[in-house]
């Protein structure tokens, strides 16, 4: 406990010992489950703590990020329901985490019953299948290790609300992989408002932290049929 607070207070993340128990009571499920369940890499609990919960959390220290209780978010790609169930732990709002593999959602949802949290839950469903289910209906969707960003972006543009954004994770971001990304957000309605660089505690890795804005109409239907967006990305033309 003492170290996830002092990784965070770093990035000006204040973390109160209740929120700092229930981010190590998930931990330590996830660890548990990963003995039976497929669900991470990373067993070893202090480099889980910095790995994990405060890669997850490191967003909450930037500018632009301001969540309340009042709001909803989307994690895509949840796998172990990260960042998803740290970042409900931290703000209070009310979360749906999404992954296309079920045994990894049910982990998920057994965490969440075991941790006591009423205001998230997960689902086995895709981004395109969501989208059209529940439009325009997020806040915020977040994704952290999920795919390439253009991607992300076309998956999270229908999902949310106007003014809602997408806060993106990436570990290696490229000169390419950026263009792409804004490419595909003038095309899917969304306007990239911040980015900002940081690296984590222990020289455990790099981040870029970007932020999109959905702010003007997509210029295509969304979303566009399963699969589409990760096999036929959008991407500026040569």
């Amino acid at each position: 406990m003492k170290q996830l607070i002092d990784e965070l207070s770093v990035f000006g993340i204040e973390c109160t010992e209740a929120q700092a128990d229930l981010l190590i009571k998930d931990l330590e499920l996830v660890i548990e489950k990963n003995k039976v369940v497929n669900l991470t890499r990373i067993v070893a609990l202090r480099d889980a703590v910095t790995l994990h919960l405060v890669d997850s959390l490191v967003p909450l220290g930037t500018k632009a990020f301001k969540p309340s209780n009042r709001l909803r978010f989307l994690d895509i790609g949840t796998g172990a329901g990260f960042p998803g169930i740290p970042l409900a732990i931290m703000t209070g709002m009310n979360g749906l985490f999404i992954d296309s593999v079920g045994k990894k959602v049910n982990a998920v949802n057994d965490f969440i019953d075991q941790l006591g949290l009423f205001n998230c839950s997960a689902m086995a469903i895709r981004a395109e299948e969501l989208a059209l289910k529940e439009p325009a209906s997020f806040d915020y969707v977040t994704a952290r290790a999920v795919a390439q960003s253009n991607v992300i972006i076309e998956y999270s543009a229908p999902l949310l609300k106007f003014g809602g954004q997408l806060v993106l994770e990436k570990a290696n971001l490229t000169e390419e992989e950026l263009q792409n990304a804004n490419y595909a957000s003038q095309v899917c309605g969304l306007t990239r408002v911040s980015c900002e660089t940081l690296e984590l505690p222990r020289d455990l890795g790099h981040r870029e932290i970007l932020i999109y804005e959905k702010d003007h109409e997509s210029r295509i239907k969304l979303p566009r049929s399963n699969g589409m967006a990760k096999n036929r990305p959008l991407i500026p033309k040569k």
